[in-house]
């Protein structure tokens, strides 16, 4: 048997425009979800994003939070765990990484119920690094997805490999980043991806694949790919299941129909599994240790010790800039904490800390990257959030009762985050 593992990742950035929004749900979720109710025998993983799930709701399209909860009711999906704003995890401090994870599973549980319980855990941008394994372990997580260019070992088809650190340990599955980019690209078809992982089995008595994607892939990015390709290919599966049996029959009354039982023995041993569910189904006796990395990753970005190139580029001047802007924002926002002695101090403070999580948001770094996308509204509007965290702090400060010193301090700082934010402004006309 082939058990095919897919990964379906829903996002829009906190940032997102209600008209665009409404877009992809008509050309993307609604559609996926319809896949999924023609094809009841289909099964995948799913991760929202919880400010995705707050967005639905609050736009007005809780149907699609209902038809996912509906899905994950009937056993058909899995959702998994992940940083509610959707940062680049391996980035942040290591108490930013265990908020955005409770805030995550809080959003989702107060929005899908008891039917969220997730096992497994989706690194936004499946950006991996050591320190993300303490948070996400303790936070109870069974298994995480990595892209496939973190594997250092051999490439796992019959085994799952589990990694260690600081005494925990966790399963590690690995995306086929290959298969995953050319269904995304539309390099395959049904035919060439239901033959390929014919070829990927051989001679295995059992194998799985695991692919990911963005779930916008489906209808907003591509149009009509969900039912071009995967309604196509649950159909290919679904319709060869069932009928491979009458097939052999027809063989063995007339051998003109070999041809079709050798196309339905091609399909009839392939099935759809949650991540989950590929735990009970391989032995999970392998070590390794996974390379720092995230899915846009490539060799050359690893060989020179630059695992995250759309996010913190190392050589960009300007996320460099950006994440020294996140810098003073966290710590400014740590101190407006701390010195709050006044109702109206302790008010200013608390915005500073609900603006500070979606202030992280990773699509202000990727829209800067220029590999290959460069916005220059989209930079900009990560500085508005990461404004309003100064400015609230700045707020709580001025509205304590500490020392001027401290007061000064935040002042200093407030004139240090200008400066980098017209360093950046600068850039941005730069061709």
């Amino acid at each position: 048997m082939i058990y095919w593992a897919q990964l379906f990742h829903f996002y829009q950035p906190a940032t997102q425009i209600p008209s665009v929004l409404d877009k992809i749900c008509d050309e993307s979720y609604r559609p996926l979800l319809e896949v999924f109710n023609d094809y009841p025998n289909a099964r995948a993983t799913v991760n929202i994003n919880g400010i995705l799930t707050e967005m639905l709701h609050y736009c007005g399209h809780g149907d699609i939070i209902e038809g996912l909860k509906k899905l994950a009711e009937r056993g058909q999906t899995e959702f998994t765990g992940s940083g509610k704003y959707h940062p680049i995890l391996p980035l942040i401090p290591p108490d930013e990484i265990k908020r955005q994870l409770e805030l995550n599973q809080r959003a989702n549980t107060f929005f899908f119920g008891d039917v969220y319980k997730p096992r497994g855990f989706f690194p936004p941008e499946m950006a991996y690094g050591q320190s993300l394994l303490p948070p996400v372990t303790e936070a109870g997580y069974q298994w995480i997805i990595l892209s496939g260019i973190a594997c250092p070992a051999s490439w796992p088809v019959e085994t799952i490999y589990r990694t260690e650190h600081s005494g925990r340990d966790i399963a590690v599955f690995f995306r086929d980043d290959l298969i995953s980019n050319r269904i995304s690209f539309q390099k395959y078809g049904p035919k060439e991806f239901l033959d390929n992982l014919n070829s990927l089995k051989g001679n295995k008595e059992n194998i799985y694949v695991v692919t990911a994607m963005d779930a916008e892939t489906y209808g907003h990015h591509i149009k009509n790919w969900e039912n071009l390709f995967l309604a196509e290919v649950y159909e290919q599966i679904h319709v060869s299941r069932e009928s491979y049996a009458h097939i052999q029959q027809k063989k063995a009354l007339a051998p003109q129909h070999a041809s079709i039982l050798h196309d339905t023995e091609v399909t009839q041993n392939i099935q759809t599994a949650t991540i989950s569910e590929l735990m009970n189904l391989f032995p999970q006796d392998k070590q390794t240790e996974p390379r720092a990395s995230s899915w846009s990753a490539m060799e050359q970005d690893l060989k020179r010790d630059n695992p995250y190139p759309l996010w913190a580029d190392k050589k960009s001047e300007i996320h460099r800039l950006q994440w020294e802007h996140i810098k003073i924002c966290l710590e400014m926002c740590y101190r407006a904490t701390q010195i709050a002695d006044t109702e109206e101090s302790k008010n200013s403070a608390g915005l500073a800390r609900g603006l500070m999580d979606r202030a992280l948001q990773s699509d202000q770094f990727w829209w800067a990257s220029r590999r290959p996308m460069w916005d220059i509204n989209l930079i900009y509007m990560g500085f508005i959030d990461q404004s309003k965290v100064i400015l609230n702090a700045c707020r709580a400060a001025s509205t304590s009762e500490t020392s001027d010193k401290i007061k000064a301090e935040f002042y200093n700082k407030l004139t240090a985050a200008r400066s980098l934010q017209d360093q950046i402004i600068d850039l941005l006309f730069i061709p």
